[in-house]
């Protein structure tokens, strides 16, 4: 199996997490593949109250809350696909 890897430069820790970018498909993109966009916007808002609940507990909190507004629009895009 070959490992691909992203250029350090290219490393964000909100939208391109480094761990998230090896292989040929970006996870994000593999979730909504195999979720389809009904399942992939659930996910995104799950995803979008976990990062706003544990931002409290975390030492960078503003990151978690980018986290969250990350996922809020990919959700949003999402949803303007299902609701035209």
């Amino acid at each position: 199996m070959t490992k691909w890897t992203l250029p350090k430069d290219n490393f964000n820790p909100v939208s391109k997490p480094l761990h998230y970018n090896t292989g040929e498909i970006e996870c994000i993109d593999y979730i909504r593949q195999v979720l389809g966009v009904e399942g992939f916007i659930a996910y995104c808002h799950g995803n979008m109250i976990k990062y706003q609940h544990r931002h409290r507990y975390k030492q960078n909190p503003v990151e978690d809350m980018d986290k969250a507004d990350w996922y809020m629009q990919r959700m949003r895009e999402a949803m303007k696909e299902v609701h035209k």
